[in-house]
């Protein structure tokens, strides 16, 4: 399994093919290890996205209009939180991306119900990271 070949729709579907949270864990855990771990040079301040518990970085990467995002973390389980980011946001327009309900997508994987308000609040910064790339 590829990260770039997944589409959101792929992890909803797998997400509900398992049965409780232990796997889905589990499976958030294996999306992890497909994101590819940034540079070193990468992982600085200049990166790092604020109001995440663990340590996040955000590399964006424009192509024409095209957002790439490159993110990472320090942590196995936001890893796993960050590739469904990277499947939802990357390889889209501004427009594409403006489009996107991120809590609509958070609601239907059930994440709410299975993580702590921190780590729901840094996934909700990662968002807002992107969504003001967009505008900007």
């Amino acid at each position: 399994m590829v990260l770039n070949e997944l589409s959101y729709e792929d992890i909803l579907e797998n997400f509900s093919l398992l049965d409780d949270w232990e796997e889905r864990y589990r499976y958030m855990l294996d999306l992890g290890k497909l994101l590819p771990a940034l540079a070193d040079e990468l992982t600085t301040a200049d990166f790092l996205v604020k109001g995440c518990v663990s340590q996040v970085w955000l590399v964006p990467q424009w192509q024409d209009d095209i957002l790439k995002v490159h993110l990472d973390s320090d942590s196995h389980l936001v890893r796993g939180l960050l590739a469904v980011l990277t499947v939802i946001y990357s390889g889209k327009s501004r427009q594409e991306i403006r489009n996107i309900s991120f809590e609509t997508c958070f609601t239907a994987l059930g994440l709410q119900e299975h993580l702590t308000p921190q780590r729901t609040n840094g996934v909700f910064s990662v968002v807002e990271k992107i969504k003001q790339l967009v505008m900007a």
